[in-house]
């Protein structure tokens, strides 16, 4: 994965070449620092590559084979640090230069779509303080600017069955959060579908967002609860493109959405807000 020149990616590339800087300086081959440190070559190989990142206690032992004192443990720190950043960003950084965005959410409503008060309730599930949960909150709300003004990106989304069962704790929350999903789904540029439970099974098992750059560039992001993972390899974003273009042709269209959704706000109401257990097993 080739994703020198975005700057935000310095920290683990920068890992990674000091890694193969200190083994070239050294002039060892990755057989010889196998050797001193006991890691296989190929596992030394993929870190100077920047194809993982590996321990900490790699990092340290290769402190000590060059005799760096703590240098790449604090990268390697710096890297897994900018790993924790981007589960919580995701492709959120590129946002502002797509052309285009689809998303699919197997578990909850898409960030782009959350109100307020769901994203609140999101982030505080995840045990972070209100000062933390406040910024993210705001975050999230400064990037769905994107699907408005006069020039907003084109977004589909792509919400699974599951995610419409599951709803808020807060019935009024998730009141509020139907009709923010009708609304939005009528804006123009805007696509939602709703992923039914009888579309079947299907290959993406987690949570999926493409971003097309203006550029001609394409990025992908799958997350699942503990991690994630970005690429804008050819060979890995096209194989996520039309298992995404596969769901969405087994999805309800936008028309057949709108009407699950009104439904459900519906029966929500129709319950004194606490619904969508008509429509959910």
């Amino acid at each position: 994965m080739d994703l020198s020149g975005w700057g935000w990616f310095s920290a683990r590339e920068l890992y990674a070449n000091q890694l193969a800087f200190r083994r070239e300086q050294s002039g060892m081959s990755l057989v010889q620092l196998g050797e001193k440190c006991r890691y296989e070559q190929s596992y030394l190989h993929r870190l100077e590559t920047g194809g993982r990142l590996g321990t900490v206690q790699a990092a340290r032992a290769l402190d000590l084979v060059y005799g760096t004192g703590d240098l790449l443990e604090r990268l390697w720190w710096l890297a897994k640090r900018e790993t924790k950043d981007r589960l919580v960003l995701g492709l959120a950084p590129f946002e502002a230069n797509a052309a285009s965005i689809q998303e699919y959410a197997v578990s909850t409503v898409p960030d782009l779509l959350q109100t307020p008060a769901y994203a609140r309730e999101q982030l505080h599930l995840a045990q972070l303080g209100d000062e933390e949960a406040e910024e993210l909150v705001a975050a999230r709300l400064g990037r769905q600017a994107r699907l408005s003004g006069p020039e907003p990106v084109h977004y589909r989304a792509l919400i699974d069955e599951a995610v419409l069962c599951r709803k808020a704790r807060d019935p009024k929350t998730w009141a509020a959060q139907l009709e923010h999903l009708i609304e939005v789904a009528q804006r123009p540029g805007v696509a939602l579908h709703v992923v039914p439970f009888g579309a079947g099974p299907h290959h993406l098992r987690s949570s999926l967002e493409l971003v097309y750059l203006r550029d001609g560039a394409s990025m992908a992001y799958t997350q699942g609860s503990w991690n994630g993972h970005l690429t804008n390899d050819p060979e890995e974003v096209e194989p996520l493109r039309i298992a995404f273009d596969s769901l969405r042709d087994a999805a309800l269209v936008p028309a057949e959405s709108l009407a699950f959704l009104r439904a459900l706000l519906d029966e929500c109401s129709a319950a004194g807000g606490d619904g969508a257990e008509g429509r959910c097993p």
